[in-house]
């Protein structure tokens, strides 16, 4: 079998797994499971094939024209180079992990059949983004993304948070997706083609008219989608859906196609040095504030949803100094610990029957409970603060030397301003994201208080995919020598300039919390919150789902309450509350948007009651009350009609009269 046809059918395997599930889940659920997991795994099979065959050569493209336009045509193309390659492993295996993970997480789950399929459908989606060598069919995986997100975050549904959050991550996503859509459509227009190798010799030869703004108009679709400020705010509410679906949300697909599209067409945004300044402080700006909103969240799934939002900070700056090897690296290495981490989550929530970090400090054992999870998390948090020999540290130390490199002017045709924009935020989210790590696993493990419920080992599916997690975690910065030939050929190997503040900084911020939580850890006694655990007992899904309806019930609004045994409050102060808020974004937009809108509605209802239905109701009122004048001359005496026509003769004849009279004069 060709390399192209292998990857085809890599997208392909899950989609008809999808859609068998659709069609089956209900007449035959015992082949739910297997639909759910043999398509997936046997696409990250095949995936695995085209990377070993592609193995990071030329560059292989195959296409067939899909309709005539008239105009721009559309081919559904195929091209596999060294990032689409190893991209589409990464999707394949999280989401291989992801499904196994699920038949044990979701195992009694009434609505799982539906679920599966819809992760399914998610895969083929983002396989597809990966593989698409022409724009509109990458931008049919784009939106397929979006509207699968909108269901599977709304799982729970039963549940005010997950109704809600699945409704605002359709609607902040959409709002990007709409310039994104233009900007397309301008670009084809330039280039005269939406096949993407046209538009990068198109730009090449400077046949793009309007990069700046082509360049800007994607970046608004990039930031709703990879959850980059202004349009991030969707992502921490998406935790609302079942773990699984944030392991997959966060680690494999949807944030990382935006960073992927910028990938696939950096020359483009190379070509204007105004549109990688606005990269580069969007990169800062995340990174930093979703750091220290990370560091203020009591929810153990939002420290990781906006510890997610910082380090695609991190991949989009890595973008905004021009070097998209080290944002795709970091993209690989960042999805293997993230879904351990996301995964790693589940199980102690399952554990603790609580989501809550300031419950789970208040119980202890609970690394006992869970050996599996507490292990590979450790890992997995040692690699996500970026402490050397673990993944993160070489992937993250790729993007910080990328920026050293541009601030110094050594990158040809990027501003010096944006290698160091990059640059300082990414040492100082470097300090934040080990803080807020090192917390995250002192309040998870080392908490104090009744020992937590033992509930016997976690199902065989789901620590055996951590420890699976585990190994990439572990070892892909052993790659980091090897990548390049796949990539762009420029060194990924960490400097040591970059690589001695950033892990400098790792350790002061890990050292700092620790000390922090020394402190105030003998106050978590004094200190109860009330109830502790939602149904421990029962299955993993039916644990999270009550969490989460019942955790802003049982602990309030966490960035009001009181808490003098949680360290980040010490440290940050009155700046807490703002933080552990995402700095008040929502309520911006409310008053900037909902508000006004909604004003705009109740306009637009008065308007349409009172002035547009006044006139159709005027058009019935008129006959009506002639109708009612004719009706009362109608009285069926005859008497009467007599004399109403003696009457009406008599004024006839005077008025024939004086018409003639005056005639005659």
């Amino acid at each position: 079998m060709s390399t192209t046809t292998t990857a085809v059918l890599v997208p392909l395997l899950p989609f008809l797994g999808a859609l068998a599930g659709l069609l089956t889940g209900r007449r035959a659920p015992g082949f739910v499971r297997p639909l759910a997991v043999l398509p997936t795994a046997a696409a990250a099979v095949l995936a695995v094939v085209v990377a070993w065959r592609q193995g990071g050569g030329e560059a292989l493209d195959a296409a067939t024209r899909l309709t005539p336009t008239g105009s721009v045509p559309i081919d559904l193309a195929l091209h596999l180079d060294g990032f689409a390659v190893l991209v589409a492993v990464l999707v394949g295996v999280v989401a291989t992990c992801v499904q196994a993970y699920s038949t044990a997480y979701l195992r009694d789950d009434p609505r799982y059949p539906s679920y599966a399929a819809l992760v399914s459908l998610f895969t083929a989606a983002m396989l597809l983004v990966v593989y698409s060598g022409d724009l509109m069919v990458l931008l049919v995986g784009w939106e397929i993304m979006g509207i699968c997100s909108y269901f599977l975050v709304g799982h729970y549904w039963e549940t005010e948070a997950a109704r809600t959050a699945s409704l605002k991550a359709f609607l902040v996503t959409k709002l990007g997706d709409v310039p994104f859509l233009i900007g397309i459509l301008a670009l084809a227009a330039d280039a005269g083609t939406f096949r993407i190798n046209g538009i990068l010799t198109a730009v090449a030869s400077g046949g793009i008219d309007h990069p700046t703004l082509i360049a800007l108009l994607l970046l608004a679709g990039v930031a709703g989608k990879s959850a980059q400020f202004p349009l991030h705010t969707w992502l921490p509410d998406a935790m609302a859906g079942p773990t699984p679906v944030s392991a997959l949300i966060h680690a494999a697909t949807m944030v990382a196609a935006g960073v992927y599209f910028i990938a696939r067409l950096l020359p483009l945004f190379t070509a204007s040095a105004a549109a990688l300044v606005v990269l580069a402080v969007m990169a800062a700006v995340t990174m930093v504030c979703s750091a220290l909103a990370a560091l203020a969240q009591d929810d153990i799934k939002r420290v990781l949803a906006y510890s997610t939002v910082g380090q695609l900070g991190y991949m989009t700056g890595a973008l905004a100094v021009g070097n998209r090897g080290a944002a795709v690296f970091h993209l690989v290495s960042h999805g293997a610990f993230k879904a351990l981490l996301f995964l790693g989550a589940g199980v102690i929530i399952h554990a603790a029957g609580t989501n809550s970090l300031a419950a789970m400090a208040r119980m202890s054992g609970l690394a006992k409970r869970i050996p599996d999870a507490y292990w590979t998390m450790t890992v997995a948090l040692l690699a996500l603060a970026a402490i050397p020999p673990f993944s993160g540290f070489f992937s993250k130390e790729a993007v910080l030397g990328a920026a050293e490199h541009a601030a110094e002017g050594d990158a040809t045709g990027i501003p010096g301003a944006a290698g160091w924009l990059v640059l300082t935020a990414g040492l100082l989210t470097a300090l934040l994201t080990a803080a807020y790590a090192c917390r995250l696993w002192l309040m998870a493990f080392r908490g104090k208080g009744p020992d937590a419920a033992d509930h016997g080992r976690q199902p065989a599916a789901m620590n055996t995919v951590l420890w699976i997690l585990f190994l990439p975690t572990l070892g892909l910065g052993l790659a980091a020598g090897k990548l390049p030939d796949w990539f762009d050929g420029g060194s990924l190997t960490p400097t040591l300039t970059t690589s001695v503040l950033s892990t400098g900084c790792a350790l002061a911020g890990a050292i700092v919390m620790y000390a922090a939580w020394r402190r105030t850890v003998a106050l978590a006694a004094r200190t109860p919150l009330g109830a502790v655990a939602a149904d421990p007992d029962a299955a993993p899904y039916v644990s999270e789902e009550e969490t989460i309806a019942t955790h802003e019930a049982a602990y309030g609004d966490i960035a009001a309450a009181p808490d003098p045994a949680d360290p980040a409050r010490a440290l940050l102060g009155p700046l807490h509350r703002h933080a552990a808020s995402g700095f008040h974004l929502d309520a911006v937009y409310t008053a900037l948007f909902v508000r006004p809108t909604r004003a705009a509605a109740r306009l637009a209802h008065f308007l349409d009651r009172e002035v547009v239905d006044a006139y159709v109701r005027g058009a019935g009122t008129a006959p009506r009350l002639l109708g009612a004048a004719v009706r009362r001359a109608q009285t069926g005496n005859v008497q009467t009609y007599l004399s109403a026509l003696l009457a009406g003769s008599v004024v006839l004849a005077v008025a024939a009269v004086l018409f003639a009279t005056g005639t005659g004069a």
